[in-house]
């Protein structure tokens, strides 16, 4: 391991993890306690956050089997976090045992180790691999994702951007970036994302959750920030959503596993997937 590589391994350790974060939330093992001490802290705050961890990580397996169902063989998860329940090449396999290759993309040293753990362990190197890279790459990354081998950009891919958004702040742009790798896919592509969303009129919530995201700022290694409807389908421009369109989490083609299957609108969150024609 490189030095620089030591280093940011050693900082990400003592430093709050939005990714070990969320995979406390899930029940996962994956985190340590400054992790674990931050989540049951906005758990006071806002004890919706480990039912929207766990509504988001059961859209994202749906998403994976529609995509499959639909033809798709190649998919590029970025942010794809830490592995834990329903890995995305775990979920494809299911579907399409052999056929699928998956890319994972993420920047926080801890999940990448654990990333390349999991490959060796589960997968197929000729299929599957894991990249240390940024979202706000682009071009770089999506040059890195080509040279992985196991992805064809002459045929389709589903994008996979679950619950990464919100991390990016509005003057950062995420959308042109998005935009950029959406021009990239070949025509029957797919981008499936997820996003927090709370409805101006929850004011309740809304002053929870902006305790949390005063937290985020404060504590983490990212800042969390809900958005518009408005601006979270905007994210879809360009493209076809596809049934149901863009719904709370639990409502985009249920399968009867998910928390709040009854009340979809306490998982504080939005998604939806769109297909490129």
């Amino acid at each position: 391991m490189r030095l620089n590589e030591a280093e940011r391994l050693g900082e990400s350790v003592n430093k709050v993890s939005v990714g070990r974060v969320y995979d406390y939330l899930l029940g996962g093992v994956h985190n340590y306690a400054v992790d674990q001490a931050f989540a049951e802290e906005q758990l006071k705050r806002l004890p919706e956050m480990r039912n929207f961890a766990r509504s988001n990580r059961a859209f994202l397996g749906r998403a994976v089997r529609f995509a499959v169902q639909q033809g798709v063989r190649q998919f590029v998860d970025i942010g794809s976090g830490l592995p834990t329940q329903g890995n995305v090449h775990e979920v494809a396999e299911e579907v399409a045992p052999g056929e699928c290759s998956v890319v994972y993309i993420d920047n926080e040293p801890i999940a990448q180790a654990h990333a390349h753990i999991l490959l060796e362990r589960t997968a197929d190197p000729d299929r599957h691999r894991a990249l240390d890279a940024d979202f706000f790459d682009g071009p770089k990354l999506w040059e890195r994702v080509l040279d992985t081998g196991v992805i064809d950009p002459e045929r389709p891919i589903a994008l996979l951007a679950v619950a990464l958004l919100h991390f990016m702040p509005p003057e950062t742009q995420p959308e042109r970036t998005l935009a950029y790798y959406r021009d990239q896919l070949a025509p029957g592509s797919f981008v499936a994302l997820s996003h927090i969303h709370v409805p101006p009129e929850d004011a309740e919530t809304l002053a929870a959750a902006e305790k949390v995201i005063d937290s985020y700022r404060r504590q983490a290694n990212s800042v969390a920030r809900p958005r518009s409807r408005e601006d979270i389908a905007a994210f879809f421009a360009g493209l076809e959503l596809v049934d149901p369109g863009l719904v709370w989490v639990p409502e985009w083609r249920p399968d009867g596993d998910d928390p709040y299957q009854n009340e979809p609108a306490r998982s504080r969150g939005l998604a939806g997937v769109a297909r490129k024609a």
